[in-house]
């Protein structure tokens, strides 16, 4: 274990794969909410589906990290008591010129701090 741990240390030295591996740790947050919720409230994935008018496929997806659909996250994350909130950023990396390069960050409020788990690149 101590050796992945290691290795791990040595990759996120890497800006890239620290920021992705920050992306999916955000996503992770998100999921476990989710998760949390169904357990504590005694419910199966087809449940909370008819509850939040969606299929169970999709929780199943959603459950494993797998966004694609903001809206469809957005009906779950309200039911459970939680809402999502886009933010346009300017990109840390780039200085914006006459094309303008916007960075959106989506964010989940929890409690007193805001998780950012998606970022995508505007140009």
């Amino acid at each position: 274990m101590e050796a992945v741990l290691d290795s791990l240390k040595e990759y996120l030295k890497d800006d890239k794969f620290r920021k992705l591996y920050e992306f999916e740790k955000q996503k992770l947050g998100i999921v476990k909410k989710i998760i949390e919720y169904r357990i504590k409230n005694n419910l199966s994935q087809g449940q909370l589906a008819k509850k939040a008018a969606i299929s169970q496929q999709h929780i199943s997806k959603i459950e494993n990290a797998d966004f694609k659909s903001l809206e469809t996250l957005e009906k779950i994350l309200n039911l459970i008591g939680y809402k999502i909130k886009l933010e346009a950023v300017p990109l840390e990396t780039k200085k914006l010129t006459a094309g303008k390069s916007l960075s959106i960050k989506y964010f989940i409020p929890i409690k007193k701090d805001a998780v950012r788990f998606h970022q995508t690149k505007l140009t």
